[in-house]
């Protein structure tokens, strides 16, 4: 994550929360007093709280879990080709 000043970042606000938005990485941004705060898109900020929703959520990591083991085993769910065709949208 890149580091800059409150200064520079009133001076360049326009440009470099273009550059957080295109390149999906947050900026973190320096105050004089030695406070900070992170700037990054809506779109991340978003699929950040869906990841920290699914680590936090016991059941549903249970499920990720149970699904790797059988994927692991070769026992996992496996469509037919009419049911593939179907979610690929053939």
């Amino acid at each position: 994550m890149d580091t800059v000043s409150v200064n520079i970042f009133r001076d360049n606000l326009k440009s470099l929360v273009e550059q957080v938005v295109s390149r999906h990485e947050p900026l973190k941004v320096t105050r004089r007093a030695g406070e900070a705060f992170v700037v990054m898109s809506a779109e991340d900020w978003e699929r950040e709280q869906e990841t920290l929703y699914v680590l936090q959520n016991q059941g549903l990591m249970q499920q990720i879990a149970d699904s790797m083991a059988t994927h692991t085993k070769g026992q996992g769910y496996r469509p037919t080709k009419e049911q593939m065709d179907e979610i690929a949208g053939l």
